[in-house]
């Protein structure tokens, strides 16, 4: 019987990409921001600001680093381009930040310090800041003054924006309770920052007219605050983001081709191939394998509607049918080309699926339809350009 494996072209072997996937990353520094503000100071507000990050995939994002802090890596642990800190519990009775001191210090590149405008206690947060800044003195430190409509409740922000962009003196136009929101967190926290800026990051659904009300602001201010080799990353994060993108596809594409060979293989028997107990093993491992790689939990409702689309004696039925306008082979081949392709497609669509989750969209059963007849499609043809005719 042919034997696939013997005749598909790899052109990478998983050992390469590792190498090259490690190699990118020592290239471009991941940097650290540290978040360091009470809970609500809108420290997820500002991650979301610079990653483009939905609110729930950064909540779910968090891992622990000791009793109160933890680490957020974007896009994921794997793949990262830049990292988190946030010390929780600052503010809190009874809080010990000396753990998350000592754990956190060594790491961090640039403190933003989150305060809400108009909440005027603050020692809690001051407190803990002095004695980091006198452990490093050099490492920059961002102030960051959040929720400025707190201070005129039922009012839109001010347009256009008459904040300085280097956090300088503040503009008389703004109103006085936020100058003197804002007069007495600098006084507060003077020598403790080495750059502030006003922020008010927003949704669309809040009802404000301008939303990230001075984004742009913080955004430039964190890359001139970073060290130059940190910076580069940041302002390279969409192309960063590419290529480790690439990287996560081609190791996915690496675990659905394997699987699609074997399928293949054991499929290459005289017995219908939808009958065959392996094929479909194979196929569920897939799927596994797959929501592993991306980080994803294969629960139940997940699965259902996975296989809903693409599993199922009916589904494979309708898959055999469409393959049979592609593949011009009967009898064993033709059982063995269809494996491959509907576990190949099946796995693309997967693979696409378990991404869009990622990135905060729930595919539709159509989108979800039509992708998975995209790639049954290259299957198909892969299968073909690849194959070899037995020696009669």
């Amino acid at each position: 019987m042919w034997n696939p494996l013997q005749h598909f072209r790899w052109s990478q072997s998983p050992e390469e990409v590792e190498a090259q996937r490690e190699l990118l990353l020592r290239e471009a520094p991941i940097p650290c921001l540290w978040m360091f503000g009470k809970t609500g100071s809108g420290k997820t507000s500002v991650i979301r600001y610079l990653t483009g990050a939905a609110d729930a995939e950064i909540g779910t994002g968090f891992k622990p680093q000791t009793k109160h802090s933890q680490l957020y890596a974007f896009p994921d642990d794997d793949l990262p381009i830049v990292r988190f800190l946030d010390t929780r519990g600052l503010g809190e009775a009874a809080y010990d930040p000396d753990e998350d001191i000592s754990q956190s210090d060594a790491e961090a590149h640039l403190i933003v310090v989150t305060v809400r405008a108009t909440d005027q206690a603050m020692e809690e947060i001051a407190g803990p800041l002095r004695t980091i800044r006198q452990r490093k003195p050099d490492r920059p430190v961002l102030l960051a003054t959040t929720c400025l409509h707190d201070a005129y409740p039922g009012e839109q922000h001010i347009v256009p924006d008459p904040f300085p962009p280097d956090g300088g003196t503040l503009p008389s136009e703004i109103p006085a309770t936020l100058s003197r929101c804002l007069t007495a967190h600098y006084d507060r926290f003077a020598g403790l920052f080495d750059r502030a800026v006003a922020i008010d990051l927003t949704k669309p659904e809040d009802g404000f007219d301008v939303v990230d009300y001075g984004g742009d602001r913080l955004k430039q201010a964190v890359l001139e605050l970073l060290p130059s080799a940190y910076r580069q990353t940041l302002m390279q994060m969409e192309h960063v983001r590419e290529e480790l993108g690439d990287q996560q596809r081609r190791r996915s594409e690496r675990i659905i081709l394997a699987h699609s060979i074997m399928a293949a293989s054991a499929a290459a028997v005289p017995v219908p191939w939808i009958d065959i107990p392996v094929v479909m093993a194979t196929q569920s491992h897939l799927l596994h394998r797959l929501a592993a790689d991306n980080h994803q939990e294969l629960d139940s409702k997940t699965l259902l509607n996975l296989t809903g689309v693409l599993g199922g004696r009916i589904a494979l039925r309708m898959g055999i049918r469409e393959l049979l306008k592609f593949i011009p082979w009967v009898g064993m081949a033709a059982n063995a080309a269809a494996a491959f392709a509907f576990t190949y497609g099946s796995g693309k669509a997967a693979s696409w699926y378990f991404r869009e989750i990622r990135a905060g969209h729930l595919p539709t059963a159509e989108e979800l339809q039509e992708v998975y007849q995209q790639q049954l499609k290259i299957g198909a043809d892969l299968w073909r350009t690849n194959r070899q005719e037995p020696d009669a």
